[in-house]
């Protein structure tokens, strides 16, 4: 049985390159069958919100891989209430709406499940 992997991803989606390799990875661990789960944590959940425009920061939209989670069988997929509440997201608005939301606890239950947890 192949190892279960976690993604946290706690980036915004414009402060560098971590939340598309945090994408990547999983995309690339869903491709393959991988039991992957992807946690937005922090300022990660700002890639979570809605009608952004990346063209004005000069960067990539990462919306299409986000919607391409779940045909690449990603369905693990969470987000920190707490951490979108204090950054003024709602999460019934966020961009995915197959995502669980978290309180703070549940996510050291959720680490727990896990195997092995990469953080970018």
């Amino acid at each position: 049985m192949p190892k279960s992997l976690l993604i946290i991803s706690r980036q915004s989606p414009w402060s560098g390159s971590s939340a598309r390799e945090a994408l990547d990875i999983v995309l690339a661990g869903g491709a393959f069958d991988l039991p992957i789960g992807l946690l937005f944590l922090d300022d990660g959940v700002f890639q979570l919100a809605a009608k952004q425009d990346a063209r004005t920061l000069q960067q990539k939209d990462l919306s299409a891989n986000l919607q391409a989670l779940p045909m690449f069988g990603v369905e693990a997929l969470f987000v920190c209430g707490d951490s979108a509440a204090e950054r003024g997201l709602d999460p019934n608005t966020l961009s995915l709406e197959e995502i669980q939301v978290l309180a703070a606890p549940e996510i050291t239950a959720l680490i727990d499940r896990y195997h092995q947890v990469i953080t970018l």
